[in-house]
């Protein structure tokens, strides 16, 4: 794990085995005119010498005696009390934006500086000063303070430590308000392109899955109760199809966040001359926000984010469910390999699907959460209000959690095996192929509701016998229908019923070996 990765996984927001998330090359990167290393000016060469790293780092690690005056601090004359600075601190969670942040303030200095706002000089120096935070938190150097309440504050009051004056021109024509959302958008939009990584191996797990088992029937279900037959690899790929959805999702969310808040200020934008577009092209987005209210106060992007996680996060606990159950005795589908089973403290013989169980139980969470968000926007007034700040921590912790879900379900996948003979002496119980022969009746021009009668009046009779339909001579099945002909075992039994299937969609053999061949060329799958 890197410096960085490991400053990062000490906070609850990103402890193992979800990394921080880094923002994506080809979502912001800023060319030339936001240099990350330059060559350094002549009025930086004494403030940001080889001396630079220790004077900085101890600079923002100094604990002062009495509580440092706030940065929007000048009408206020007693500062806030330990308790209140507890309550409204951010900077426990929120440090996890620190790259968004920072990328953020770069595209902001070079506006500014463009725009006459600032001189070259001090922009070069902010970009330099940027650069050493940079290197101060992912080196570990850096020491977040509670008294700089939140990752903006502690970024700009560390630079103002770094270079001096030149800082204090850096929040111009920027508010708290849509820089926080500007850094948020960012950290969404990469945490999208993370989760669809996610989903795609996940699909890719259970495609190669199916691949091992061709051929195989399983029994399929309604009610929990025995239905018809189906290959394995069309239940597998009902859950690729699934996941297939999510990833609309997720992207489609992508597109509507996509747009920039920075220069709404607080709510009413700025009448200094700034360009918002220049910072959006900057940072990647698709074109400003057009409205500065809307831009500091919509939330509606985590909502549609939390939502996405949350559909996602049903589809797995469905897919854990029907694992857990495969696994037990009473079924004995599936045996998962040791690597992704664990024990019991007590009963030596346990070996339990915990990943599985787990990802069915985390699911809880990540629905909570949307629920949390929702509940906490429903009742808010006028643009941004401080409750906001509660948006974050159900935001991480839902990405973490789904991502987690997704890549521990894609090792169950991958460490799992079907146990061929089991599922071969249950398929009889049922009467699986019913419905096939209830086809086989219409077919023969029979009314449906009159085939599946004849077919209930059948099985009532192998119930009576304890046997199956397949087993019924044909003198039988002419004593219910007459139109019962000696073709008719080319329907019974589960092989052949599965044969019979043939519409688009279906669990026939040919549909399925079609859509296994579609999923292989889409996800790129190497067969061997």
């Amino acid at each position: 794990m890197d410096s960085a990765s490991s400053l990062l996984s000490s906070s609850n927001v990103f402890s193992s085995p979800v990394p921080p998330l880094k923002p994506s090359s080809t979502s912001i990167s800023l060319p030339a005119l936001l240099p990350r290393r330059m060559t350094e000016p002549r009025h930086l060469q004494s403030a940001c010498s080889k001396s630079t790293a220790a004077s900085s780092a101890a600079a923002a690690a100094k604990t002062p005696a009495e509580k440092e005056v706030k940065l929007w601090g000048g009408r206020f004359q007693e500062s806030v009390t330990d308790a209140v600075e507890r309550f409204t601190e951010s900077i426990s969670f929120d440090k996890a934006l620190y790259k968004h942040d920072i990328m953020g303030s770069r595209a902001h200095a070079t506006m500014l500086a463009k725009q006459g706002l600032m001189s070259d000089s001090d922009r070069d120096s902010i970009l330099k000063g940027l650069d050493e935070i940079e290197r101060l938190i992912e080196s570990g150097e850096f020491v977040w303070r509670t008294d700089r309440e939140d990752v903006h504050m502690n970024i700009e009051a560390a630079l103002t430590d770094v270079i001096g004056e030149p800082a204090k021109k850096l929040h111009t024509a920027r508010s708290r308000n849509d820089q926080v959302q500007t850094d948020f958008r960012l950290w969404c939009r990469d945490a999208i392109d993370r989760t669809v990584e996610y989903i795609k191996k996940l699909q890719v797990a259970l495609v190669t899955l199916g691949l091992k088992n061709e051929g195989l029937i399983i029994p399929g279900y309604t009610h929990l109760q025995r239905a018809q037959p189906v290959l394995l690899q069309h239940y597998l790929l009902s859950y690729v199809e699934q996941l297939e959805r999510d990833i609309g999702r997720f992207l489609d969310c992508r597109v509507r966040l996509n747009f920039c808040p920075l220069g709404a200020c607080a709510l009413a934008g700025t009448g200094l001359p700034i360009d918002r577009f220049m910072t959006s092209d900057a940072l990647g987005f698709t074109a400003p926000m057009r409205n500065s209210i809307d831009a500091v106060s919509d939330r509606d992007f985590i909502m549609e984010l939390l939502a996405a996680n949350s559909i996602t996060a049903v589809h797995l606990s469905r897919l854990g469910e029907d694992w857990v159950l495969w696994a037990s005795e009473e079924f004995g589908f599936i045996t998962p390999s040791d690597s992704v089973s664990t024990g019991s403290s007590i009963m030596p013989q346990k070996k339990n699907p915990d990943p599985m169980e787990l990802v069915r139980g985390k699911s809880a969470r990540v629905v909570g959460n949307l629920i949390t968000l929702l509940t906490l926007c429903k009742g808010l007034p006028f643009a941004y209000n401080r409750d906001l700040q509660e948006d974050k921590e159900p935001v991480f912790d839902s990405v973490k959690a789904v991502i987690g879900m997704l890549e521990v379900s894609a090792e169950f996948a991958r460490n799992v095996s079907f146990n061929h003979e089991r599922i071969l002496k249950a398929l009889p119980a049922g009467h699986l192929d019913a419905t096939t022969l209830a086809d086989y009746l219409v077919k023969k021009g029979m009314p449906f509701r009159t085939s599946h009668d004849v077919v209930g009046r059948s099985v009532a009779l192998c119930v009576s016998k304890n046997c199956q339909l397949q087993d019924l001579g044909l003198d039988e099945l002419k004593s219910i229908s007459p139109v019962f002909e000696e073709d008719v075992y080319e329907f019974l039994g589960v092989e052949n019923s599965v044969k019979k299937f043939s519409s688009y969609g279906s669990t026939g053999s040919a549909c399925v070996a079609s859509q296994m061949d579609y999923w292989v060329n889409y996800l790129g799958i190497n067969k061997i």
